[in-house]
């Protein structure tokens, strides 16, 4: 089985030019995922210079590692969305989700991107009779808001359900295709597109201009886009808005053909599944056991699990593949975008909750419409700068005293640490160095990595992650490599590196 998410293992990816020298454009857009990409697309159609600006590589983040899933069916979120924000915002959401499948098989077609794009319907269904009256809810929800919900009592599923809610005509294709097809394109019509180019800074400048700072080169900008999973370091406050969650996946091929319908649960433990074509009719990607990022001590038992249900559930012939992704839960349930309410110039989009394929293109479609000075309907329900209502406010109040709780628990705990010379190849953990707690990875070649156990973002304590070999930050979701480099933020800068003896 390899390590390695399915979509990036299996596509071809054209390695761009990085950043060596200063820019001015009229938009800089920060990451290079479905979100970027395609706002960077849209924006440059109408006129504007832009460039786009990716730490890592193309499709190399979350848009990289998802399920693959286009739909409007977000599970159960049409009936809480009437109730928590009324009709007019959940209607503004629901049209926003059609327009973001229909902008993808668009541009899918259009560009002739070969992503494997499928239509087929979307589900969530329960397997428990108390929940049946809450899939009622919603696909009367959904009906009046005016997308193609149907009740079912039975599904392509191996198994029986109690209830569920399909949507008809959602659609599901390769991700890592589909972004590397935009990617071209871009530059194709005169985009500028840099790898390896991760941004430190953005700061607002007296001439109405936004300087970028990056490890080689300063880009100047007119406005920002910033699409990374989160804004980095403290820009908008969005760290403090938002809790990390990260699933696991699985790309299985079946003795018999797969369910040709994509699916998710609502009970818990959530399963998602959704065909996989590139082995034909028997393949099939399985999602779940989510959980907030730094809280599960044994990530691999995390894959064991998903493992044994998706061997008790289907006829598996093998798993080929397995990886982990992470994404950011806003406490209303709706994603920020627009702009950042630390700046006009400054425009952002986050907290997609798992469903950003679908909500991440509805979200470029708002951004390129305020990069081109033009009204977007959706912009009142998705507002950036939102506070929310006393619901709202209360999580958030609540997710920060646990937030805090963790920084402070976290640096008067006497952590239980054991010595360098017990670490195995492959092991990962706190390790006591010359009296003192580091972090510690002893690779493969036996070669041992130390680094600081507090995040560079704000302190908070790092938690080791054995399934992804990571250190993982509990209270606003940075990822380090084994040897300090920032994997996610809103981290920017890599963790101090102690001395291994």
């Amino acid at each position: 089985m390899e390590r390695n998410s399915v979509w990036r293992a299996t596509a071809e990816r054209q390695r761009y030019a990085t950043l060596d020298s200063d820019l001015g454009v009229d938009v800089a857009v920060v990451g290079a995922g479905i979100v970027g990409l395609t706002t960077a697309l849209l924006a440059q159609r109408r006129g504007l210079r832009v460039a786009v600006l990716e730490a890592g590589t193309v499709g190399g983040g979350t848009t990289g590692y998802t399920t693959g899933k286009v739909t409007a069916q977000h599970g159960l979120i049409y009936a809480d969305l009437v109730e928590r924000h009324g009709d007019d915002n959940a209607r503004r959401y629901a049209d926003a989700m059609r327009a973001g499948i229909e902008q993808v098989a668009d541009l899918a077609s259009s560009l002739g991107i070969e992503c494997d794009l499928t239509r087929a319907p979307a589900v969530a269904y329960t397997r428990l009779p108390e929940q049946r009256s809450r899939i009622e809810d919603e696909v009367r929800a959904a009906a009046r808001l005016g997308l193609p919900a149907r009740l079912a009592e039975r599904t392509d599923l191996p198994f029986d359900v109690e209830a569920a809610v399909v949507f008809d005509d959602q659609i599901h294709f390769h991700p890592g295709r589909y972004v590397a097809g935009l990617a071209a394109a871009f530059t194709a019509e005169g985009g500028q597109l840099f790898e390896g180019a991760r941004v430190t800074a953005i700061d607002e400048q007296r001439d109405r201009t936004v300087e970028l700072t990056t490890r080689a080169a300063t880009v100047v900008a007119r406005q920002v886009v910033v699409a990374t999973l989160l804004p980095p370091g403290l820009l908008g406050g969005y760290f403090a808005r938002t809790r990390p969650s990260r699933s696991y996946g699985l790309a299985v091929r079946l003795r018999d053909e797969a369910p040709t319908s994509m699916a998710i649960s609502v009970d818990t433990p959530s399963r998602s599944t959704r065909p996989w074509l590139d082995p034909g009719p028997n393949g099939m990607i399985v999602v779940g056991n989510g959980h907030e990022t730094g809280t599960e001590p044994d990530t691999e038992a995390m894959y064991a699990d998903l493992e044994s249900w998706v061997r008790a559930t289907f006829d598996v012939e093998a798993i080929d593949y397995r990886w982990s992704a992470q994404d950011y839960f806003t406490p209303d349930r709706v994603p920020y975008v627009g702009r950042s309410p630390m700046s006009e110039l400054v425009l952002v989009a986050t907290g997609f909750q798992k469903w950003g394929l679908n909500s991440g293109t509805a979200a470029a479609m708002i951004l390129a419409d305020l990069l081109a000075g033009t009204d977007n309907p959706w912009l009142p329900t998705f507002d950036a700068g939102r506070i929310g209502g006393v619901g709202t406010v209360g999580r958030i109040v609540k997710d920060n005293l646990k937030v805090g709780q963790e920084l402070l628990t976290g640096h008067r705990r006497d952590p239980d640490s054991r010595p360098a010379a017990d670490l195995r190849p492959g092991e990962g953990g706190l390790i006591d160095v010359g009296g003192n707690t580091v972090g510690g990875y002893r690779d493969l070649e036996g070669v041992l990595h130390t680094v600081s156990t507090r995040c560079s973002h704000l302190g908070c304590p790092l938690h080791w992650n054995p399934a992804e070999t990571s250190w993982d930050c509990t209270c606003h979701g940075s990822r380090f490599s084994p040897d300090g480099s920032v994997l996610d933020g809103p981290a920017v800068r890599p963790l101090g590196r102690p001395p291994a003896d």
